[in-house]
């Protein structure tokens, strides 16, 4: 059983924050060489993000990794905005955009322990207004052009739909089907110069948009990232009779000792968030994120979230130990096992796989929540068979690697096009620094 103590305690081997940051709970640190790592070999990923912050790619970043249940790493990069003088530390709060979606999706998922909702449930069972819908295909028209028809949905999506992106819903900044395109953006589901916030709509407007608008595909037929885990905090919102910050909190945040995790950022905590450089070094786009300073409209379940390093490897680490941190048993191991399996099989399509649109690169599938991978070869990062992971659009990233022992959470504020390499480079980074 892993011991929780105070950050303010932590052991020398890590830098002690301000005593208005001593609730947080941390995991029982050791040094690298106790669990098979090396220090000298681990001071690589400051070398690398230190220089990626001096060439001004980045404003900062956090990386901890936890291995055998101890925290291994712990350090902070650069600045955490740099417009203000603000330097980064630990304790820096960030927007988790995706990386929202394992939360809620391990959140719903203690519903389906406790008897409340099944998998195979259909989404209109607790949303009537998905009981009929419309699937946007391509046909030919008498041109021998492309085009697109609507047909009706041969079933409805499922729980388990949701959960895996094979619902037929899309995001409206990725889809290449017009129609779907078009209703996202005519509801504001998708805003052209705004990308993936969907906090401004009242949670019975999204569900009415969202149901309105047609799908994508037939459902249960094609992986295709999108609004679904949103669709699926408004289900959750209805089985609990509890907003859906208050419920991830009951379930997840207070039990974990996720203390500076939430869908917002409250006043006395926000000098602590961290922001993106004004615009992309990269394309030279502007970078606009949600703001967290208040809380929103909807608490959107597949962008919205908040929350530190340290808080999201508690919550990795409680899946890398089976369900379980210090006392508290958030779900079976059964169910985490199920949650990172191959849910998608050799009967759905890819519109791309979840490796190459997350890292780039092929050897993953998905479950229920997370992209897992399939075999110890073909991806071009290293990994073991049964990691599983996710990522965020501002450039936040994680994964557990239950083979060996590993939780590792790296936190940067950085949405341009070159996040994929940072997730292949801290992958790199620490996987070399395993020496036993």
């Amino acid at each position: 059983m892993r011991k929780v103590i105070p950050i303010l305690a932590a052991l020398a081997l890590f830098a002690s924050p301000p005593a208005r940051w001593a609730q947080a709970a941390a995991l029982d640190p050791a040094a690298p060489e106790e669990e098979g790592m090396s220090s000298e070999r681990l001071a690589r990923i400051g070398q690398v993000f230190n220089a990626e912050i001096a060439a001004g790619r980045i404003p900062g970043a956090v990386i901890m990794i936890a291995r055998g249940g101890h925290l291994v790493y712990r350090e902070a990069f650069g600045m955490a905005d740099k417009a203000h003088g603000r330097i980064m530390t630990p304790e820096t709060i960030f927007r988790l955009y995706s990386m929202t979606k394992p939360l809620v999706s391990v959140a719903a998922m203690t519903l389906v322990e406790e008897g409340k909702l099944q998998l195979t449930d259909p989404v209109a069972k607790y949303l009537p207004e998905f009981s009929v819908l419309q699937v946007s295909v391509p046909a030919t028209n008498g041109l021998g052009q492309r085009a697109y028809t609507l047909v009706a949905a041969t079933r409805g999506p499922t729980i388990q739909d949701l959960l895996r992106h094979t619902a037929g819903l899309a995001y409206g900044e990725i889809t290449t089907n017009p129609l779907v395109r078009d209703a996202y953006i005519k509801s504001r589901l998708s805003k052209p110069d705004f990308d993936y916030n969907v906090t401004d709509l009242a949670p019975d407007d999204f569900v009415h948009a969202l149901a309105a608008a047609p799908l994508a595909y037939q459902p249960g037929t094609v992986w295709e990232y999108s609004l679904a885990v949103d669709l699926l905090g408004r289900v959750v919102e209805k089985i609990s009779g509890q907003r859906l910050a208050d419920f991830v909190a009951k379930r997840l945040f207070r039990p974990l000792g996720m203390v500076d995790s939430g869908f917002s950022v409250p006043a006395e905590k926000q000098d602590r968030i961290a922001e993106p450089l004004p615009t992309d070094p990269a394309t030279g786009a502007p970078n606009r994120l949600i703001d967290v300073r208040s809380p929103p409209a909807e608490d959107s379940a597949g962008a919205g979230g908040v929350g530190t390093a340290m808080d999201y490897l508690r919550f990795a680490e409680m899946l890398e130990e089976g369900g379980r941190l210090d006392e508290h048993v958030i779900l079976s191991p059964t169910t985490v096992a199920l949650m990172t399996a191959d849910q998608l099989g050799p009967t759905i399509r890819l519109s791309i796989s979840p490796g190459e649109m997350l890292l780039g690169v092929p050897g993953y599938s998905f479950g229920l929540g997370f992209m897992v991978r399939m075999t110890p070869g073909l991806a071009g990062v290293p990994g073991s068979v049964g990691e599983f992971m996710w990522a965020g659009y501002a450039g936040t990233f994680f994964w557990v690697d239950p083979a060996e022992q590993l939780a590792v959470v790296m936190m940067i504020q950085a949405p341009g096009p070159s996040r994929a390499w940072y997730r292949r480079e801290i992958k790199d980074l620490v996987y070399q620094a395993i020496v036993e």
